[in-house]
């Protein structure tokens, strides 16, 4: 219910947002007509074809974001015809004679013909929903990214209907105000036509702003940073956290769980709904009752999942005989870690021999209402879940547990020490004290801190330029660029990401082009070749390619830690980027 409320207000809130202004002129067209008869079913098409497209974008993802491309061309096409029957009348004529002998006459449609028609203002009400979808608040990503992850529901839509309500609830307000408005200024000679005119106009300066992508780009980055505060501490107030609550990889303490008292937390889940088991067969709940269980959800680009490795890698090995089994749930983030084939490499590169189910479709992952990467979940030998860790961390309070539930199993021989993982590489823990760099997506999806501030011209190429000096955690792109929901692909040679980050190390989920040949890249920091600060996967001169779909580490440095400006340029075209992280 709290959900159901935080994202009507979220959607009230969507009026005052600088991202909705090139939708408005749409809507205040139907201003001076019945509202029922015309505002309300505008507003009932645009709420209900938003909802329904948010509704398949969380269901079918990249597929529905192509399709909505061409549903908002001819959303435009039909509202930029509108919007010349306001402007221009007699044009209206000429345009709509064809359309006579089906009994819809778009002047009719625009206002010039004193009945309104409910069904035509609905039309208008699905073009304008079209046009909203892409253009929307954090409150509707946290309801999409909510749906990926614990599934796409009947829950799901009646959230994004709540949003959607929500902004059809202010923009009813101020139709029915501009009514009043509009009825006032009726009374004037000829001040009717002049102010339908200049809705028509209004309409066309909307389209061209849409056409030019200004509503996902400048005017969806200014909503943002109008918005995002309110909207922000709505979820904080109505959910019960704060805006810096946990987010994947992130420790959480709770309070009852430490060694000695481990409560019970409910049953093991059912392990059923894996796309694939890799290195075993289908395990299950039932079947593993006389064991203890250490589940561990990762997905094999994530480097928090990555620095957990060694210590469950190196549990499983000393405690299998003592009656533990490690399971894997490979839950992926990006799309590409779907590839049963690229997990199946990553985990030969990784060293992982305990069993992992693929779980493609978030159905473990929801039996568990799991919220992280990486989690643990430990589980005694009747079954029940008495130990949750998330996050990196706190090995010795997870391996003590293990201990302990292995004791409570009637294990007789269980070892009081504990291990001493070999990491190194992108496996090496991170140095806490010096990054101050935040996780950071590619995508414009999830991307924050991206300057210039026109923003991302999302779905298409386009020229960037980054700017000569960026603050600390500022990004930019140079060259050409389409940038996605969840990558950034290069389009010609030369093309280059820059960062100005704080860290000791320095990682990027990359993947080759289409066709898979790798594509070469030459890495600078502060305007130099790397030297000692050189990653694993680049040359002390900088040099390196991208073979693979995976993450790769950038920059490792040794002594003192500063404000470094890094430069990676793809001397290939068709490499995709996806997210920054830092150690």
């Amino acid at each position: 219910m709290w959900l159901l409320v935080l994202s009507y207000l979220g959607g009230v809130l969507t009026i005052v947002s600088p991202c909705i202004l090139p939708v408005l002129p749409f809507v205040f067209a139907r201003t001076g007509q019945p509202f029922v008869k015309s505002g309300l079913p505008l507003l009932v098409g645009m709420a209900m074809t938003f909802a329904l497209v948010a509704t398949l974008a969380a269901v079918g993802g990249g597929w529905v974001v192509q399709l909505n491309q061409y549903g908002r061309w001819l959303a435009l096409v039909f509202v930029a015809l509108f919007g010349l029957t306001l402007l221009l009348p007699r044009l209206a004529d000429r345009l709509t004679r064809p359309l006579v002998a089906a009994g819809s006459r778009l002047s009719e449609v625009a206002g010039a013909d004193a009945r309104p028609r409910p069904g035509a203002s609905f039309l208008i009400g699905v073009a304008t929903g079209l046009l909203w979808a892409p253009c929307a608040g954090p409150i509707l990503g946290l309801v999409l990214t909510g749906a990926a992850l614990q599934g796409a529901s009947i829950g799901t839509t009646l959230l994004l209907l709540a949003y959607a309500a929500g902004a059809a609830t202010s923009l009813a307000v101020a139709l029915l105000l501009g009514g009043k408005v509009f009825a006032a200024m009726k009374r004037s000679i000829g001040a009717g036509e002049w102010v339908r005119r200049g809705l028509g106009a209004l309409m066309l300066a909307g389209v061209a702003a849409i056409a030019l992508g200004l509503d996902t780009g400048i005017l969806a980055r200014v909503s943002t940073a109008s918005t995002g505060g309110i909207e922000q501490a709505l979820v904080g107030r109505l959910a019960g956290k704060s805006p810096s609550s946990p987010t994947s990889g992130s420790a959480l303490q709770v309070a009852d769980k430490t060694p000695g008292t481990l409560p019970v937390e409910g049953n093991l889940p059912p392990l059923d709904g894996a796309v694939q088991w890799l290195n075993s067969p289908p395990l299950t709940a039932e079947a593993l009752k006389g064991k203890v269980v250490l589940v561990d959800f990762w997905t094999y680009s994530c480097i928090n999942c990555l620095r957990t490795l060694p210590y469950v890698k190196a549990w499983a090995e000393k405690y299998r005989d003592q009656g533990l089994v490690v399971i894997g749930v490979h839950a992926p983030e990006f799309a590409f870690e779907r590839n049963v084939g690229n997990v199946t490499k990553a985990m030969k590169d990784l060293g992982i021999n305990y069993p992992v189910a693929i779980d493609n479709d978030y159905k473990i992952w929801r039996a568990f209402n799991n919220e992280y990467w990486p989690a643990h979940y430990f589980a005694d030998a009747q079954g029940r879940i008495r130990y949750h860790h998330f996050g990196e961390g706190e090995y010795a309070e997870s391996e003590r547990v293990i201990q302990q539930l292995l004791r409570e199993a009637g294990a007789t021989k269980v070892a009081d020490g504990l291990i001493n993982a070999s990491a190194e590489g992108v496996q090496l823990a991170p140095d806490k004290k010096e990054a101050l760099s935040p996780e950071t997506y590619v995508g414009y999806q999830r991307a924050e801190n991206f300057v210039p501030e026109k923003g991302f011209t999302a779905d298409k190429v386009a020229t960037y330029n980054p700017p000569a000096q960026l603050a600390l955690n500022d990004w930019s792109l140079g060259g050409q660029w389409n940038v996605g929901p969840e990558r950034a692909t290069s389009s010609v040679p030369a093309s280059r990401i820059v960062y100005r980050f704080h860290a000791r190390d320095l990682h990027l989920v990359l993947g080759p082009g289409a066709d898979g040949k790798p594509v070469r890249f030459k890495v600078l920091i502060d305007g130099k070749a790397p030297g000692d600060a050189h990653g694993t996967d680049v040359a002390p001169d900088g040099s390196g390619s991208v073979s693979e779909q995976r993450l790769y580490q950038l920059v490792r440095q040794s002594g003192d830690v500063s404000d470094r400006t890094f430069s990676i340029e793809f001397l290939d075209p068709g490499v995709s980027a996806y997210a920054f992280t830092f150690g």
